[in-house]
């Protein structure tokens, strides 16, 4: 199989294993896509400490160490939020690297107001910390999640190449 014919999943568990590298994930409105879509990759435990799906600001703050002010401040569907996720994902699973999503789903826009699609996500390493924003559109739950977990993998590709 060509390598652009593999699934992005698959490129990344590759990636990650040639340079002994690990990841996690925490995933907001994917609700655990991208462990899923890992974790379907044989072999993944050599690379996936783990992931952490937090739907409610709550476990933003008691699990992934999101300042609650910040949460306050941005709202959770926010780049500061989405570079903190990854960085507590990091941080809680010892790994190497991680990526977070946070966005609106729908059906509806976010209590601040934020419309269907709206979407961040992060990136966080020993060596820097990012987020993206992305605008899916009104599409509908099912394609912005997919798009979601498709677009963290493209940064953790991404990411993994300049390395």
């Amino acid at each position: 199989m060509a390598e652009n014919e593999k699934l992005i999943e698959q490129r990344c568990y590759e990636l990650l294993k040639a340079r002994g590298v690990t990841f996690a994930a925490a995933e907001s409105c994917t609700g655990g896509l991208i462990a899923k879509r890992i974790t379907d990759v044989p072999g993944a435990s050599r690379v996936f400490m783990g992931g952490v799906v937090s739907y409610t600001d709550t476990v933003k703050h008691r699990v992934l160490d999101v300042p609650a002010e910040m949460l306050e401040e941005y709202g959770a569907v926010s780049a500061p939020v989405a570079r903190a996720m990854a960085e507590g994902a990091r941080k809680a699973t010892t790994a190497d690297c991680a990526v977070s999503v946070t966005g609106v789903a729908g059906p509806d826009r976010d209590e601040r107001g934020n419309a269907v699609g709206t979407v961040f996500i992060g990136f966080s390493s020993p060596e820097e910390t990012v987020a993206e924003r992305f605008d899916f559109g009104e599409k509908s739950r099912a394609e912005i999640r997919a798009l979601s977990a498709e677009e963290a993998f493209k940064l953790l590709e991404e990411k993994l190449k300049e390395a």
